[in-house]
């Protein structure tokens, strides 16, 4: 398919063979989780998850209590968790100070025989401004991969569950791609360290080789000299980006860019970078139909209730909202004619964490890249771009579509998004301070 860059990726992108038996799509938060635990307890050489955070709750401790009893049944497992080093030394937002889950690590280390290391890597010198947003969970020759952290309300360990998306790839060379990676960019770097082991090296002793690592990592990307180029069947591309104008991102760019029929793009948090806004804006002149589906902003992670006390924190949703309603309003026209479909997510009070896009019905971008400006230029993210020209993973595919649309409600007009005057007046107060004192886009660009 001829491309719009001038110094286009897609065409050139190395990718691995892919069989359709080899690729599986998991329907839901538990299943998930299930799916993790026994691919762990059936390891046989490596075990490797890498994920934001490992959260110190039961369902964080029934993954760290598998590790180790898999440890113990195999001493020759390589096994590595790998999270963000900022994100475990500082306790939950808004609920106090608190240790951290580095504590906890230290603390599981100290209880157990076994070795299970978890390191943290360090992508900025403050969180604000880049964390490890990497996915993918290597387990021998398999990977899967989601958006998901770990915790109670990921993997669905009680009543509650955050929706994400779950996919199930057996491929070695991929697995092997991933896992050079993660021992050879960052396991080896003088910034990464075990957070498992006490005295920790300060974030500030480390800046002068958290800026070799970030220089590093935007020059970075997966081993694929075992792929082909130009593979006429099912294959997968893994992607790296962080910093401007990385692969990942102009990737992402290019497919919206080559769509022609039709084209899905899931967020949790609505704030597209101009970029992607000028591909959606294009395709719909092509006649391109275009679904957007977004979460509630009750669904929205960092939703808190009206009825709770008001924390900065809590604003987040309804500023998306807010730009998701511009967006509306400034396509209203494409609306009304059915090119353009704005989906909300909400089921109960679970929350929405999907990201994702479906090209035609060729590829499929698994990501945990939030089409957000922080995800183009600060976190360090990546993908699995799957190219699928003869139409095998149609039946799949449309399942996983089927699953998500299942609790959306399509968005008629701008009008039933609320406004400043219908929000909490906490809410509504810091929003309009925020206003006007013009730092409002400042925050679109850096969450």
């Amino acid at each position: 398919m001829p491309s719009l860059f001038k110094r286009s990726l897609l065409p050139k992108l190395r990718s691995f063979p892919l069989s359709a038996d080899a690729f599986s799509i998991l329907p839901g938060a538990a299943d998930f989780r299930r799916c993790l635990l026994e691919h762990i307890a059936n390891a046989r050489q490596r075990i490797t998850l890498v994920a934001l955070y490992l959260q110190q709750d039961e369902a964080g401790q029934e993954i760290l209590d598998a590790l180790h009893a898999a440890k113990a049944a195999r001493p020759e497992l390589e096994i590595v968790v790998m999270v963000d080093w900022l994100r475990a030394q500082r306790g939950l937002i808004g609920a106090g100070k608190q240790p951290g889950n580095a504590a906890w690590y230290q603390a599981q280390t100290q209880a157990h025989d076994t070795h299970v290391p978890i390191y943290g890597v360090p992508v900025q010198t403050r969180e604000l401004f880049g964390v490890l947003h990497l996915k993918g969970f290597i387990i021998d020759d398999c990977v899967i991969y989601s958006g998901a952290s770990l915790n109670n309300v990921y993997l669905h360990k009680f009543d509650k569950y955050r929706f994400d998306r779950y996919h199930v790839l057996n491929n070695k060379p991929l697995a092997d791609s991933m896992q050079h990676f993660i021992e050879h960019d960052l396991i080896q770097t003088k910034a990464v360290h075990r957070l498992d082991l006490p005295t920790l090296p300060s974030t500030r002793s480390l800046r002068s080789a958290i800026g070799d690592l970030r220089s590093r990592l935007k020059k970075a990307s997966y081993d694929t000299r075992q792929g082909t180029v130009g593979h006429f069947g099912l294959s997968v591309s893994p992607l790296l980006g962080v910093g401007k104008n990385n692969p990942l991102s102009r990737v992402i760019c290019e497919l919206i860019a080559s769509s022609q029929q039709q084209l899905t793009i899931c967020t949790p948090y609505f704030n597209l970078p101009l970029p992607v806004t000028r591909e959606i804006n294009r395709a719909l002149e092509r006649g391109v139909r275009i679904d957007i589906v977004v979460g509630d902003k009750t669904a929205n992670d960092f939703y808190i209730p009206p009825s709770e006390p008001f924390k900065v924190i809590a604003a987040l949703p309804y500023l998306y909202e807010l730009s998701l309603r511009r967006f509306a309003k400034s396509h209203q026209a494409m609306i009304d004619s059915g090119l353009l479909n704005l989906h909300l997510w909400r089921d109960g009070d679970n929350t929405y964490h999907l990201k994702g896009m479906w090209v035609d019905d060729r590829y499929t971008l698994l990501t945990g890249n939030n089409l957000n400006p922080r995800a183009f230029r600060l976190d360090l993210e990546n993908g699995l771009l799957i190219d699928d020209p003869r139409r095998e993973l149609l039946e799949p595919r449309r399942k996983e579509l089927d699953a998500i649309f299942a609790h959306t409600t399509r968005i008629e007009t701008f009008r039933q998004l609320e406004t400043l005057t219908d929000y909490p007046p906490a809410v509504a107060k810091f929003l309009r301070r925020v206003s006007r004192v013009r730092i409002e886009r400042l925050l679109y660009r850096i969450l």
